[in-house]
């Protein structure tokens, strides 16, 4: 397969998460989280995020996302997230599935939820004929590549808590939204008043793994049953733990990040110059929105694979990585100037 621009999924792995995951392999460990190197990134993680805070390592975006939300909700609870949330669209349905919440989307113009919108969703407290709003959840970057400002979650959170609620953040590129923001994590999660977070590895260079942090522990206190019901507790989570570790040693995750962000905002510089171009959505994190003409984008993408979002629209979404390089970018701009010329 041709490098593309389909998903940062599609990337392989950080060296030094490899050679982590080498190491880890030595000699024999206790399983299901008993190990050193679990211990390790749980200590890892209350540096970075806060030291009250419980944190459960899990395979993919999915089962984070899944394993948050059901913590804290009951069937007869609703779930509000923007209509292009991942949880909403790309998990199959696994929310209402696993947890028999009902989903309440709301629309978006650039892919964060605001206050306003929200609103219209907080009402029937109380009344047993209708779902009660329990959760709101946003991703961190979202669905369309921007990032939330540490005041637009306090001001989403202090909505949620006035009624009542709980904040989950689908922060699967966490990673993209820190490196945007030039700030820790906690400053936009914990400080802000987030209760459940998601922490993606996947996209930023591990083969697999994400954790769910919870920052008022009371809240966890039934998730160590609910994420083996849910087939998401590793027998060798030492595995997962490795490579958080060498993700989280010395920034790399904020460097990978970081450089992905870089090459997305140098792809939508280039391809902006390229006529017929236009791109929809402001760069912030690793992903670029473009509408570009239609009859190239099949050609396009036979040389450089890439996810069409909008077809009505000729909406195309790219998709930059920790090993994207400038090669890639200058030579998929140069196709593309090619084939719109």
């Amino acid at each position: 397969m041709n490098r593309g621009f389909a998903s940062d999924n599609c990337s392989g792995a950080l060296p030094e998460v490899l050679e982590a995951i080498r190491a880890a392999a030595r000699g024999h460990h206790p399983s299901y989280g008993e190990d050193d190197y679990s211990r390790r990134l749980a200590e890892a993680f209350r540096q970075l995020l806060g030291p009250d805070i419980a944190t459960f390592l899990v395979y993919n975006g999915t089962g984070a996302n899944l394993l948050g939300i059901s913590a804290v909700t009951r069937p007869h609870h609703a779930v509000i997230c923007a209509e292009t949330a991942h949880l909403h669209v790309d998990e199959c349905g696994a929310v209402e599935k696993f947890t028999g919440c009902k989903v309440l989307t709301v629309p978006t113009f650039n892919g964060k939820l605001e206050p306003g919108f929200i609103r219209n969703h907080l009402r029937g407290f109380g009344d047993p004929h209708r779902v009660q709003p329990r959760v709101i959840s946003i991703s961190q970057a979202s669905e369309l590549g921007t990032v939330y400002t540490p005041d637009e979650i306090k001001d989403i959170c202090d909505l949620a808590h006035d009624h009542g609620m709980l904040v989950h953040v689908d922060g699967a590129r966490v990673a993209n939204a820190a490196a945007h923001l030039g700030l820790p994590p906690a400053a936009f999660t914990r400080d802000a008043g987030v209760d459940i977070l998601s922490f993606g590895g996947t996209k930023n260079g591990m083969i697999f793994g994400e954790a769910v942090v919870f920052f008022n522990p009371s809240l966890a206190r039934e998730v160590e049953y609910t994420r083996k019901q849910m087939t998401q507790l590793h027998s060798k989570s030492r595995f997962i733990a490795a490579q958080f570790l060498a993700l989280l040693e010395d920034d790399l995750w904020l460097r990978a990040a970081g450089h992905a962000n870089d090459m997305a905002r140098l792809l939508a510089r280039e391809a902006m110059q390229v006529p017929g171009v236009t791109i929809t959505q402001e760069v912030q994190a690793n992903e670029v929105f473009a509408i570009i003409p239609r009859e190239i984008i099949e050609p396009l993408r036979r040389d450089c694979f890439f996810h069409v979002w909008d077809e009505d629209a000729g909406e195309v979404r790219w998709v930059c990585s920790f090993d994207t390089t400038e090669e890639d970018i200058f030579d998929f701009t140069a196709l593309l100037r090619s084939l719109a010329g």
